[in-house]
C-alpha cells in the first residue's frame, strides 16, 4: 500500500462531469436536482451542511428546496463517492476525485472552518487492520484532526 498519493483533481465543469459520470456508472440517474446540489456543494470553500446547500439551491431555483431532499441526495453522493461527510461538523464536501476510493483524513481548521483532506492508505489501512484484529467488520475509518490551518496561524 502506498503511504501517500496524489491525484489530478478536476475542478469546475470537469469535476461536475466526473461526478455525473461516476454516478451514472454506479447505476444512478444524474437528475437536474442532483446536478444543482452537486454544483452548490462543489462551490463551497468549506464543509457545508444540507441547510447551506438547500439555501444555495433555493436561491438558484427561485423557489424553496427542502433540506430533507438535499440530505437524501447528499447521502446518495456519499454512498457513491461523490461527496465526503465531515462527521464532527455534520457537513459535507465534494470529493475532488470521485473515481478514486480512499478513506480520507480530514484536517479541519478551528478558526475558519476549512477542511483539507489527505489520503494516507498506510495510516487508514493500519486502523482498519486494528479494528479487524479486534473483531470488527464493515469498517469505515473516520479520521478528523482539528487544529489551525497555515492561513489562520
Amino acid at each position: 500500500m502506498a503511504a501517500h498519493h496524489h491525484h489530478h483533481e478536476p475542478t469546475g465543469l470537469s469535476l461536475i462531469e466526473a461526478a455525473s459520470q461516476a454516478l451514472v456508472e454506479a447505476g444512478e440517474q444524474w437528475t437536474g436536482m442532483r446536478a444543482e446540489v452537486f454544483e452548490a456543494l462543489a462551490g463551497q470553500e468549506k464543509p457545508a451542511s444540507a441547510y447551506d446547500i438547500a439555501e444555495d439551491v433555493s436561491k438558484a431555483r427561485g423557489k424553496r428546496v427542502a433540506a430533507n431532499s438535499v440530505y437524501r441526495i447528499l447521502d446518495l453522493f456519499v454512498a457513491n463517492n461523490l461527496a465526503r461527510r465531515v462527521e464532527s461538523a455534520n457537513a459535507y464536501v465534494a470529493n475532488p476525485h470521485p473515481g478514486c476510493r480512499h478513506d480520507c483524513i480530514f484536517l479541519i481548521c478551528d478558526i475558519c472552518g476549512r477542511a483539507v483532506h489527505i489520503d494516507d492508505d498506510k495510516l487508514t489501512g493500519a486502523l482498519v487492520q486494528a479494528a479487524k484484529d479486534a473483531g470488527f467488520a464493515d469498517i469505515r475509518p473516520v479520521v478528523e484532526l482539528r487544529g489551525v490551518c497555515s492561513e489562520c496561524s
